[in-house]
């Protein structure tokens, strides 16, 4: 009955590649979000929309999400660190261009590839470095084992080039974070799952045996960017470091698994990496504005399950995805996905609900054909995987590296370091941050000690006269002693300094 179902409806159980989790309950999960990376507007017919970053994170924080993760405002990120690999030029370019003197760059806007696809809008030089701190500080953290998994959905640009932009990526933070994670680990293994080739990050690690990148996209009939062919294996030295799995349109989720699992367990195999970056692009979802792929969120986020499964250092970043409900629905998935958290298939109720109309649900049911027919054989995927495998078995053995100093973090991760650099701010945006109480704060319970204590300096109030004994009586009077008579007169001593 149940292969009657999946041949009728096309839709194919998840139990047929399963996945076998390992011990991972305990892994430890950071999540870098900036409330401001939502606000930044591409313009009124841009594909691109960072709004759908807000709308992840309210769908994370209704569902309760945040309270098992430690989460952080990430610190923008300087054009010093940026010139670690993008040119001087171009970080010089993008620091000065605004909407209101573009028109005095001239030749500089050919140059830097500034037009329809990148424009220039209002910010974008700080939406640059917001979207960008989250991906190199989740890389800090995993160096210095502060934590197991980083999650910054902001990030995963992964077009951007050494000296320009590219298809709406301006800084390639995925580069970025991984030269960071090079300080720490030999060898460190990218996986792309958006629907376009992620040609920003081969380029970078292109002539590399320190990086492999693997990428699964759509290919063919002049889709952007154009890259991603079988035989892009690298060169020289990172010869065999590409791993390129082109695909065609219609693409659903058990042939995208049959695909993804053996040659990620190859690379494993093969490579041996010590860290992992994985961009989780959403443009690969069925009904994706731009895409033309039949993943389902489950789908897509079974990627996310198997990768997190080999325990090792994992960054999580965002990337494509432009129907932005959709992509907030998979990023909220592969969210719980990462903490080993079931959640409800019921939005919960939150500030964007009416976005989600008229199903209000995680996994909404989808009753319309695909828009497009599978055109992956499974001859087809067969024939790719046993190319890459034969690729793979070419290398001798997983690359090491000398021994060296370690080079230092791309900024200190003394919090001190941004209230120096801004002496004549009263209060900086890290000093509000450290001010925040933790969860256990206002705990509110059964066995909550401070209703306790509360509750007991309630019954002993009048025997102490408002202070004298019991603990911290400066926290509940004027001056150490005292009856209520004098605690407010000082009160309206106070409210009469305050006036004047």
């Amino acid at each position: 009955y149940i292969d009657f179902l999946q041949r009728v409806t096309g839709r194919p159980s998840m139990a047929e590649f399963p996945t076998q989790l390992r011990n991972t309950s305990k892994q430890r999960v950071s999540y870098y979000f900036n409330h401001d990376v939502g606000n930044f507007h591409f313009g009124a017919y841009h594909p691109m929309k960072p709004h759908r970053l807000t709308l992840t994170h309210n769908l994370i924080v209704n569902y309760g999400l945040w309270k098992k993760m430690e989460v952080y405002r990430p610190r923008p990120v300087d054009a010093p660190q940026m010139m670690e690999y993008h040119s001087s030029d171009y970080i010089d370019f993008l620091q000065r261009v605004t909407p209101e003197n573009v028109s005095s760059f001239g030749d500089l806007l050919k140059r830097f590839n500034i037009g329809d696809d990148c424009p220039v809008f209002d910010g974008l030089w700080d939406y640059c470095r917001l979207y960008t701190g989250g991906s190199v500080e989740g890389a800090q953290k995993l160096n210095h084992k502060q934590t197991d998994i980083a999650i910054n959905w902001a990030g995963g640009l992964h077009h951007a080039r050494k000296d320009e932009p590219s298809g709406f990526c301006y800084i390639n933070d995925i580069v970025l974070a991984i030269l960071e994670l090079l300080k720490y680990h030999a060898r460190v293994v990218y996986i792309d799952i958006d629907i376009h080739h992620g040609d920003g990050v081969q380029e970078a690690f292109y002539s590399t045996d320190r990086v492999m990148t693997v990428s699964f996209h759509k290919y063919g009939e002049n889709f952007f960017p154009g890259t991603g062919d079988l035989n892009e294996v690298g060169h020289k030295r990172g010869k065999y470091y590409s791993v390129n799995v082109p695909l065609h349109n219609g693409v659903d989720d058990r042939s995208y698994h049959s695909i993804f699992k053996p040659v990620m367990e190859s690379v494993m195999a093969f490579y041996k990496p010590q860290a992992i970056v994985l961009q989780c692009g959403a443009d690969s979802l069925r009904l994706d504005r731009l895409g033309c792929f039949n993943l389902s969120n489950k789908g897509h986020a079974e990627c996310v399950r198997y990768m997190k499964s080999f325990n090792l250092p994992l960054l999580i970043l965002g990337g494509g995805g432009y129907t932005i409900r959709n992509v907030a629905r998979c990023w909220t998935y592969e969210t719980s996905v990462l903490l080993d958290t079931e959640v409800s298939n019921e939005l919960p109720f939150n500030d964007f609900l009416e976005y989600f109309a008229p199903d209000f649900q995680l996994h909404p049911e989808v009753s319309m054909p695909f828009k497009y027919d599978n055109q992956n054989s499974r001859q087809y995927l067969e024939n790719i995987r046993m190319q890459v495998v034969e690729n793979l078995r070419l290398l001798q053995h997983a690359p090491g590296v000398q021994m060296h100093e370690i080079p230092p973090d791309t900024y200190l991760t003394d919090l001190e370091e941004e209230d120096e650099r801004r002496p004549d701010h009263r209060m900086t945006q890290m000093t509000r941050d450290r001010m925040v109480e933790g969860d256990n704060e206002y705990y509110e319970g059964e066995y909550d000690h401070d209703q306790q204590g509360e509750e007991e300096d309630e019954d002993d109030f009048g025997g102490r006269g408002g202070g004298g004994g019991g603990r911290d009586d400066d926290m509940y009077s004027y001056g150490g002693g005292g009856d209520n008579d004098s605690i407010h007169n000082q009160q309206q001593q106070d409210s009469e300094q305050l006036d004047e």
